[in-house]
């Protein structure tokens, strides 16, 4: 069974998070949500706690098919800051295995030298810290194994990027069909 951990760090954007996991699990992908903090218990940007699956152990994540890296300020900056979740995000790349990143996150990746000239977009707060060589102002951008989103507002849009690595379109379109999202005729 395929496997994806999302990494909950304090101040993380809820719905870049939750968004991604709702769309997931509606096609029956395995998900996990990893604390970051000292508890299962995570505190995102707007002040709700949410209940993690586990807590952060590197040696425990690197099993996985997919990392997820949701923004959020200041859960972004705490992602990057924190030496083994860039060290698992390494891991995850070296592998040739799937990073989903989104808002602020793939800051972790370009100030680490990890875009290795993919095409991403993220958060226009955070593209002057990155090589703007390979950004695109699209919402969300999928070049090889690494999946971009801009923002917040395109949580239900990354997470169905993300669920395309894992389900055919027949699946996608039911939980499209299931969201209420309607493809434009």
């Amino acid at each position: 069974m395929k496997k994806v951990y999302i990494l909950l760090a304090e101040g993380f954007e809820l719905i870049e998070a939750m968004s991604p996991l709702d769309v997931l699990r509606r096609g029956g992908v395995h998900v996990e949500t990893i604390s970051l903090a000292s508890t299962l218990e995570v505190k995102s940007a707007q002040k709700v706690t949410v209940i993690a699956d586990k807590k952060f152990n590197i040696d425990e994540l690197t099993d996985g098919d997919m990392l997820v890296l949701p923004g959020g300020y200041p859960g972004y900056v705490n992602l990057k800051e924190n030496k083994d979740v860039v060290e698992l995000v390494k891991y995850y790349l070296q592998k040739d295995k799937y990073i989903g990143a989104i808002c602020g996150a793939p800051s972790l990746l370009g100030e680490n030298k990890l875009i290795n000239g993919k095409k991403f977009t993220c958060h226009s707060s955070v593209v002057d810290s990155m090589d703007k060589k390979m950004y695109s102002k699209d919402d969300v951008v999928r070049d090889g194994k690494l999946i971009t989103s801009c923002g917040a507002g395109h949580g239900v849009e990354f997470g169905l990027e993300l669920a395309k690595v894992f389900l055919d379109e027949k699946a996608i379109e039911n939980i499209r069909k299931g969201m209420e999202l309607h493809k434009e005729d």
